[in-house]
């Protein structure tokens, strides 16, 4: 746990330091064309278990092999490297960023475009773009975060493997084995989506969250539930504040124009990824310290 922990940070770390070179390898182009040699190579029953499965197979057999090897040094370097590939494609932040200092309207569209995962339909009001950041938030982050924590290497290259081939690439026709891809998406996506709105219940509004905890289909595949408390947390945050401006003289019309600038929502979405985030890492180590205790 402490190796999965470093290797978080460190990833999270070299993304920021280097923003040119997480950007130049995390094209992957050649992991789109891998996916289309197998699906014109193999008969559709064997294309998601040999496109999916044996990168990851393969990679399970390094890790265990350098496991013992030099105190683990080499595994952490190979589970550094794996998490900094799949982690992204982009830095989130950096596409909220763009949206909110966006110069025009066409601009805007565009960097709302970038900030919502692949094969999603663009929604440029405050409850799209607060469904967008969790969604990327989710795809981009928690989902390689929580299988790499669960399996290593192994598992962040899963699920990353299992989103693209889910989201497709845009400059070419659907895979054949893409339908078993998305189911397979949807059921590692469930406890990513889960984990997250506990943790929306610890950083923003609890009372929210419970209640979109209490609809019917909360707890089915999908990501309803994460993205109704979202919606929820950050409109009760952003009236919170609101209201603390106004309680002090400044109109609330004021209070969004000028102190929250324009689509509050998108950056009070941000605010609360960033706040679930370092709860995350603040439970990875925890349990390091329990681990070294014990």
């Amino acid at each position: 746990m402490a190796t999965t922990l470093l290797a978080v940070v460190v990833a999270l770390f070299l993304g920021h330091l280097a923003p040119g070179l997480a950007a130049a390898v995390r094209r992957y182009g050649g992991i789109h064309r891998w996916f289309r040699t197998v699906a014109a190579a193999l008969p559709a029953g064997m294309q998601a278990v040999v496109a999916i499965a044996a990168p990851v197979l393969l990679l399970t057999a390094v890790q265990v092999a350098l496991r013992p090897l030099a105190w683990g040094l080499p595994a952490l370097g190979l589970g550094i490297v794996v998490l900094f590939l799949c982690w992204g494609p982009r830095d989130l932040d950096r596409d909220v960023e763009a949206v909110l200092a966006a110069p025009d309207e066409a601009s805007c569209r565009a960097a709302v475009q970038r900030l919502w995962p692949s094969a999603q339909a663009t929604v440029q009001d405050g409850a799209g773009c607060i469904e967008a950041v969790f969604r990327s938030a989710l795809r981009r982050w928690f989902g390689v975060l929580f299988w790499f924590s669960l399996l290593g290497p192994a598992g962040a290259l899963l699920y990353r493997l299992t989103a693209l081939a889910a989201e497709g690439d845009a400059s070419e026709p659907p895979l054949p084995f893409q339908p078993a891809a998305v189911r397979l998406l949807a059921l590692l996506d469930w406890p990513v989506a889960q984990l997250m709105t506990l943790a929306l219940a610890v950083v923003g509004d609890f009372s929210s969250v419970v209640n979109a905890w209490r609809t019917p289909d909360a707890f089915g595949l999908g990501l309803g539930v994460l993205a109704a408390a979202a919606r929820a947390s950050v409109r009760t945050d952003i009236a919170e504040e609101v209201a603390d401006y106004t309680a002090a003289g400044i109109p609330e019309g004021a209070a969004l124009k000028d102190v929250f600038g324009p689509l509050p929502e998108l950056r009070e979405a941000m605010n609360l990824i960033w706040r679930m985030l370092l709860l995350w890492l603040a439970v990875l180590a925890l349990f390091v310290v329990a681990g070294w205790v014990g």
